[in-house]
């Protein structure tokens, strides 16, 4: 039996955030996807949440044939549990973000719980006349405008079309109110307990990476759900590592990954995965904690085995 109390470290390989310019080391083609997500694993991580990436630019790619060459290599290669992103990116409707989830049937699916602003063109002086492709810093700029689209109806058209597929969600929150949106969703027996909670901080449209904000998330939480949950944080770029000591000296699970912030140390960018797992499990451990292997996080989230996905 696993123990309840073992972390779950999760790993976002790649993501929809940043762009090929900001980073030599962001994985790009299935190949380094696959090799990204191996590290990973091998490193601690139980669960590796993917995205794909047109491999000629770097763009954002949500057609489930590209999500397949390097699924299919990671599930060859290792037991690490697969979670592939109903995110997408922010510029798609959520026919498009839904199909390698609906398609390829993993154990867990991410699934945002609010429509939002979600600002990433405060990069853009960062990197100003560097952008090695013309589509960088328009997707960037893009975000000022825009928004990231959840209302209720795409929630509601995620969770059904996997309905089949007995694929569980990491839940991702960047608001106190996006935990009364899963509450809404539970209610209406569209969900299924033990509950993922990702909860997000540091995005410039979500909630904050304060102390207090992490707390508030968790008590909230606690209310709602009660021990009908499991909960992860993620703090965005600087924040990475601080929330994630943060949750975990409080019970929680923790998300690292090049998704989420590209940086090992101020000024100084993280050359793999690999590392950012390195790193956050030697927190975890010095809390006197220990990580869950694979299987214990398919025991602790009842996941349906790797065994039971669609590739």
């Amino acid at each position: 039996m696993a123990k309840a109390n073992k972390v779950i470290i999760t790993c976002a390989v790649t993501g929809a955030i940043h762009t090929p310019s900001m980073s030599p080391y962001l994985p790009i083609t299935a190949q380094e996807i696959a090799d990204a997500a191996l590290g990973a694993a091998e490193a601690g991580a139980a669960v590796v949440h993917l995205h794909a990436r047109n491999p000629q630019d770097g763009r954002p790619d949500q057609t489930p044939e590209a999500f397949l060459p390097f699924v299919k290599v990671i599930k060859q290669a290792s037991n690490v549990v697969i979670n592939l992103t109903t995110g997408g990116s922010p510029t798609m409707m959520v026919e498009e973000r839904v199909r390698p989830a609906a398609t390829l049937k993993p154990e867990i699916a991410s699934l945002n719980m609010g429509t939002m602003n979600f600002g990433l063109y405060p990069m853009i002086p960062r990197y100003k006349g560097k952008f090695k492709y013309d589509w960088e810093e328009l997707y960037l700029e893009g975000s000022k405008k825009g928004m990231f689209k959840n209302t209720l109806a795409d929630i509601e058209f995620i969770l059904t079309t996997c309905a089949e597929n007995n694929t569980r969600f990491e839940v991702e929150c960047y608001d106190i109110g996006h935990l009364y949106t899963l509450r809404h969703f539970l209610d209406r027996g569209l969900i299924k307990v033990p509950l993922f909670i990702q909860s997000v901080f540091g995005i410039l449209g979500g909630i904050g990476p304060h102390p207090e904000d992490v707390m508030q998330m968790r008590r909230t939480a606690d209310r709602l759900f009660g021990d009908r949950y499991h909960w992860s944080v993620l703090g965005a770029g600087a924040n990475q590592m601080k929330v994630a000591a943060m949750a975990a000296a409080m019970g929680g699970n923790v998300r690292v990954g090049l998704e989420d912030s590209l940086w090992i140390g101020p000024g100084k960018l993280a050359e793999s995965n690999a590392q950012q797992v390195r790193k956050v499990r030697q927190i975890i451990e010095g809390l006197g904690l220990e990580i869950a292997n694979p299987d214990e996080a398919r025991e602790i989230l009842s996941l349906k085995g790797g065994d039971k996905v669609g590739f």
